[in-house]
């Protein structure tokens, strides 16, 4: 994957180029020298995003299963309600 640079004036004059770049990695393109937007492909748009995925296919994540969970045990007490 590689990352592009382009400035908002040349993006304005050859969107082909940073469209075409875009298929390789994201372009950043900035406004004054800075960076204002991100141009990505669908594909890297819809993985970062993470659409489609449910729950159990987010909890399937390598690596996840490792992670330790320390969930502390709550007391609940019940007590006698009069209702009248």
């Amino acid at each position: 994957m590689s990352i592009s640079t382009i400035s908002s004036r040349d993006f304005n004059q050859d969107t082909g180029s940073a469209k075409k770049a875009a298929a390789k990695g994201p372009v950043f393109i900035t406004h004054r020298g800075k960076p204002a937007h991100v141009l990505l492909s669908i594909e890297e748009y819809r993985r970062l995003a993470g659409k489609g995925k449910s729950l159990a296919e987010a909890l399937a994540m390598p690596g996840l299963a490792d992670i330790e969970l320390d969930i502390p045990k709550r007391r609940i007490e019940l007590r006698d309600v009069d209702f009248e």
